[in-house]
């Protein structure tokens, strides 16, 4: 029997847990200090079993899963490394950073025999917390792995054989590589969102029409300003050297941006807008990415009575998920004047030929 260790089962681990859960020869265990989480993740039936005790639930453990938030994720490798773990296990995490918990794992000494790969799942919800857990998080995700040098081939691919049934598209790359592209790709813009976002509310402390006409397409394009702080907090200091030669990079982005205006150079604002919406185009639409996918269509629909419940009605009708719906009261940058919601990739694109047979103009 294989022991599958998870400490931490919230929406990441416990979506793990979910893909490895019920496969032949599999047990998995899952670990929290706090005893009401303890009782949830078994009676939710995520886990075979759960314990608070770290030492009980790290024994015999063949895999070990560290899905804490990334500000724990060295002080419970450190604690791993002075129990007696079996030989050949392997130890991994789910980090959104990672040359920092590998340069931890380099500098311990973990007993005999076993081996420590760092890991990240490119994946995530909107919702949080092992409620939220599902075994398709994954599937189709990127789901990189960034083992040093001395680890064994055999330990990759014990680990990679493991995660394949997570159904998602398995990477590997080194740590520091790892963060120089994921601090371009999903810290930065976080970065970014939230002085976006800082900036205006300090406007609209001036002229509160700032609040009232940023609908729409602002709100979409700052969406992860509303991110959790505090697993910010420790995910942007942990990749600090990066985020600060990134920013660096940003600011001469946007001095060459102030330039190009104060020159009044059209031509330039062109070349600039066309390339990036030549990458842009070019960037993959239904792979899962680290940055939350949102799954919405824009609908224009005439201001007449029941035409909203009717667009529900048809889109239940056809057992469509729907997951919300809004009416945009601002159209700047909004191809559309209602914004349906769907849980899934799938459900967006079976609505889209259903409206449009109805006549509704639908734009992605």
């Amino acid at each position: 029997m294989t022991k599958i260790t998870i400490y931490g089962v919230g929406l990441i681990g416990g979506s793990l847990a979910l893909c490895f859960k019920g496969k032949p020869g599999f047990h998995v265990v899952g670990h929290s200090s706090n005893p009401a989480s303890v009782e949830k993740y078994v009676k939710r039936e995520v886990v075979d079993e759960a314990t608070t005790s770290f030492e009980a639930a790290a024994e015999g453990a063949d895999f070990i899963f560290l899905c804490v938030p990334v500000g724990l994720l060295e002080s419970y490798l450190q604690r791993l490394a002075e129990l007696p773990l079996r030989p050949g296990c392997i130890i991994t995490d789910v980090g959104s950073t990672k040359a920092n918990i590998a340069h931890c794992a380099q500098q311990i000494q973990l007993p005999e025999g076993v081996c420590f790969i760092g890991g990240h799942p490119m994946a995530g919800k909107e919702q949080s917390g092992v409620e939220a857990a599902t075994s398709l998080l994954y599937e189709n995700a990127y789901y990189v792995l960034t083992p040093d040098q001395a680890t064994p081939p055999d330990a990759i691919q014990r680990l990679q054989g493991l995660l394949a049934h997570t159904r998602a598209n398995l990477v590997t790359m080194d740590p520091q590589k790892h963060d120089d592209i994921v601090g371009a790709i999903s810290h930065l813009p976080h970065i970014i969102a939230v002085a976006l976002v800082g900036l205006v509310a300090r406007y609209n402390g001036e002229n509160g029409l700032h609040e009232q006409l940023a609908a729409g397409g602002f709100r979409d394009i700052t969406r992860i300003a509303s991110s959790d702080p505090i697993v910010w907090r420790d995910i942007l200091l942990s990749n600090r050297d990066v985020m600060l030669r990134l920013l660096q990079d940003w600011n001469r982005e946007i001095a060459d941006f102030v330039r190009v205006l104060e020159q009044g150079d059209g031509e330039e604002i062109i070349r600039k807008f066309t390339e990036s919406g030549d990458f842009r185009r070019k960037l993959p639409e239904r792979r899962k990415g680290i940055i939350t996918a949102q799954y919405d269509l824009y609908v224009d629909i005439p201001d007449h009575p029941g035409v909203i419940g009717r667009i529900a009605s048809i889109l239940g009708e056809h057992k469509i998920n729907l997951r919300n719906i809004h009416i945009m009261e601002s159209r700047l940058d909004v191809p559309g004047v209602l914004r349906l919601s769907f849980a899934d990739a799938e459900d967006q694109e079976r609505a889209v030929p259903l409206l449009k047979q109805l006549g509704y103009e639908v734009n992605l």
